[in-house]
């Protein structure tokens, strides 16, 4: 496997302070993972307080189930474009312009009685989430020497499984004792806590290029990239088909009640996960991105086993865990090192992808269950990892296949 550095840090000179730094910033770094935190827990807690939500704004619960949808909308309309718009600003003021915006969002979200205002605030929200998706991995890599680059996204991406695994249930209880209202206003506290951490904690880097364009198009070019973005679209596809429809899943199995414990060693497998790849990333990108593919798509093997054993339910989560919960990390750092000069472009193509296949993943889930039923999920997800497979294989000369 051959990696590509090349113009990840060729903005900003190394201090001689951050030249001897022994290990992580991790002050700055758990900033960023903090803000990774915010900004999956925005998009998925709608999730857990539907049905109040839905009966507060006076909508169906399908209706409002399309607030996470017009979420990853945002997020995928917006990512390059504003990438773009923004490559010459520096990058805290930028950061901080996101955080304010996800305070602004959950605000509105919290104190709204009208169902168009409250998916306006969630199209924003989205929108906010874009700008930092596509900006959080490459201020990692850029905050610490090259041989720690992989270790630093392995930290900030922390964000997402800790979202998934704990905070989604957290959330959930809360709306359920305290009213779904308290629940996104402690994310807006959150959000204005973590801008103040951001303001103190975390450096201030200069943008890209000066002249704020990002060439969007150039980077598809870069040897490397798409191979990348491929394997991003059809994983984050298949993952989403099999974790939007997970309950109906295991209702079909009997399982209905037991969704909470076969999400938590989802979440736990995927703690482990990160954590493991974290600590064997530099130097093992392509090894440990088949194996995250290989491990999903064993899980969904064994789901599709018409077995009825609990067991082997628990033992697919688990597996899925430990595929998934690194795969965000594996996924921003190829596309970072295939990139080179033209990183932070390609990161804002993976953004909108990754919202795209999360949004897709929800239709094409439902017009599986409509025409063939729940059975359909697992399978479905095996079909579209057999091709990531092959092309994380094929690609052996590419930057980091």
């Amino acid at each position: 496997m051959t990696t590509r550095t090349t113009g990840t840090r060729s903005n900003e000179p190394t201090s001689p302070a951050e030249a001897d730094r022994p290990g992580l910033p991790l002050a700055a770094l758990l900033a960023l993972a903090t803000a990774v935190f915010i900004t999956s827990l925005t998009e998925t807690l709608p999730a857990g307080v539907l049905p109040a939500m839905s009966a507060d704004l006076g909508v169906g619960e399908s209706a409002m189930g399309q607030s996470v949808t017009i979420y990853a909308a945002g997020t995928a309309l917006t990512a390059i474009p504003l990438s773009a718009a923004t490559a010459g600003w520096r990058r805290k003021r930028l950061l901080l312009t996101a955080m304010a915006g996800f305070a602004v969002a959950n605000t509105v979200t919290a104190l709204s009685a009208n169902y168009p205002v409250t998916m306006a605030a969630r199209f924003v929200a989205g929108v906010a989430a874009g700008l930092a998706w596509a900006l959080l991995a490459g201020y990692a890599r850029r905050l610490v020497p090259v041989p720690l680059q992989g270790r630093a996204v392995a930290v900030v991406m922390t964000g997402i499984p800790v979202a998934l695994s704990l905070g989604v249930p957290v959330g959930t209880f809360l709306g359920e004792t305290l009213g779904w209202r308290v629940t996104f206003s402690l994310m807006t506290l959150l959000a204005v806590v973590l801008i103040g951490w951001i303001a103190v904690a975390v450096p201030d880097l200069p943008g890209r290029r000066e002249s704020g364009r990002v060439p969007v198009l150039g980077a598809l070019k870069v040897p490397g990239v798409s191979p990348v973005l491929f394997v991003t679209l059809v994983f984050v596809l298949a993952h989403t088909i099999l974790y939007t429809y997970i309950a109906t899943f295991l209702e079909r199995l009997g399982m209905g009640g037991s969704t909470d414990v076969v999400l938590l060693v989802f979440g736990a497998a995927s703690l482990v996960s990160i954590w493991f790849v974290g600590a064997r990333i530099d130097g093992r990108l392509r090894a440990l991105t088949l194996a995250s593919v290989l491990l999903v798509g064993a899980a969904a093997g064994l789901l599709a086993v018409p077995a009825g054993s609990s067991a082997l339910v628990y033992a697919a989560a688990a597996l899925w865990g430990l595929g998934w919960g690194g795969a965000p990390t594996l996924l921003q750092t190829a596309v970072a090192e295939a990139g080179g000069e033209s990183a932070d472009a390609a990161q804002a193509v993976l953004v909108t992808l990754w919202n795209a296949a999360m949004a897709g993943g929800g239709v094409v889930g439902g017009v599986l269950l409509d025409r063939f039923g729940a059975g359909a999920f697992p399978w479905s997800a095996v079909a579209l990892l057999v091709p990531a497979v092959v092309v994380a294989r094929r690609f052996r000369g590419a930057a980091v296949l």
